[in-house]
């Protein structure tokens, strides 16, 4: 049975009986249950556990003090591989990877470099650009807009990959790009992300991406209640309001987690250093489905297939802002 740990209750408390040599997952800020990003790492740790029988430990972070506390309490218990979600966990990884070499570690949304951590990230921006894509097929105003939670360099590689696949189908669409807030808490914020949204509707824009975690339920309810079409990411979120959400940004991160816990447990099958997983490997992509089905046309879904065979063959280049801190658009 799947260890859940409560956030609030003192680590050193939960950890003192855990199970030797299950593995653990640790989840980022906004909630294991975001309909988001650490949902999609809590179904592959659960896809795991289907698969395998196994058992697994987990931990809902409730702020960044926990990092290095989660991470030595897991590994001084035993638990292998330990897997963590989030671009957040450089620092914490990179100071405790080294006391425990005979760990293995996987980390999602960040780089460690040491011999027993795995890192991997997601081309978000290529998978941004499909829907970016799509976004501008499905616009009858010229105006599409983004939200995304925290502003920094990760949040910007989806946009900067959503206004060039924007552009590459209108040249001269018009672009809305706001951020929930500066800090951690911008990945729970609804109320915020739905105001965004509600202004960008105002200003024109009659679809609306959302990459923001849990914040992004806030844009697709304002879309939706303004009669207005919104993109989910991570996880397939067409569900969450169907009829108006055009598709989702999928990042396989449920994948990623689910791959991780059965090859890391292995010293033999253990893959460290940079895993990236884009469209080639089915890490990014867009969600059709029995919600969305009827918003994307036949023209509109082989225009966009057009486009990542295109990325994929190398006869488009998409701009990844995490490289410069630019987004020539």
């Amino acid at each position: 049975m799947t260890k859940a740990i409560a956030g609030g209750v003192a680590l050193s408390a939960i950890l003192t009986g855990a199970a030797f040599a299950d593995p653990a997952v640790i989840y980022d800020l906004g909630g294991k249950f975001d309909k988001s990003f650490n949902e999609a790492a809590y179904n592959g740790a659960e896809a795991w556990k289907t698969a395998t029988g196994g058992t697994y430990l987990d931990l809902e972070l409730q702020n960044d003090a926990q990092r290095e506390q989660a991470l030595r309490r897991f590994a001084g218990q035993g638990a292998n591989p330990i897997v963590m979600a989030g671009f957040s966990w450089t620092a914490a990884l990179t100071t405790v990877a080294p006391e425990f070499p005979d760990i293995n570690f996987v980390v999602i949304d960040t780089v460690v470099d040491a011999p027993n951590v795995q890192s991997i990230i997601f081309d978000e921006h290529t998978g941004s650009f499909l829907v970016g894509a799509l976004a501008a097929l499905k616009s009858e105003t010229g105006t599409v807009g983004f939200v995304g939670g925290m502003d920094v360099p990760l949040i910007h590689k989806f946009y900067c990959g959503y206004a060039q696949g924007a552009k590459a189908v209108n040249p001269d669409i018009n672009l809305i790009e706001n951020y929930t807030g500066t800090t951690p808490a911008a990945w729970n914020d609804p109320v915020t992300a739905g105001e965004l949204t509600k202004a960008a509707i105002d200003a024109g824009a009659d679809v609306i991406f959302a990459a923001a975690g849990g914040s992004g339920l806030g844009v697709l309810q304002a879309a939706k209640d303004a009669g207005k079409f919104s993109i989910g990411v991570d996880s397939n979120q067409n569900y969450l309001q169907p009829g108006s959400v055009l598709t989702s940004m999928l990042k396989r991160v449920d994948v990623a987690v689910e791959t991780a816990l059965t090859e890391a447990a292995d010293d033999a099958t253990f893959k460290p250093g940079l895993t990236i997983m884009g469209l080639a490997q089915d890490g990014v992509g867009y969600a059709l489905d029995d919600n969305n089905a009827s918003l994307i046309t036949d023209d509109m879904k082989a225009k966009v297939d057009e486009l990542s065979a295109q990325i994929q063959s190398g006869a488009i280049t998409v701009h990844d802002y995490t490289t410069d801190s630019t987004c020539p658009l």
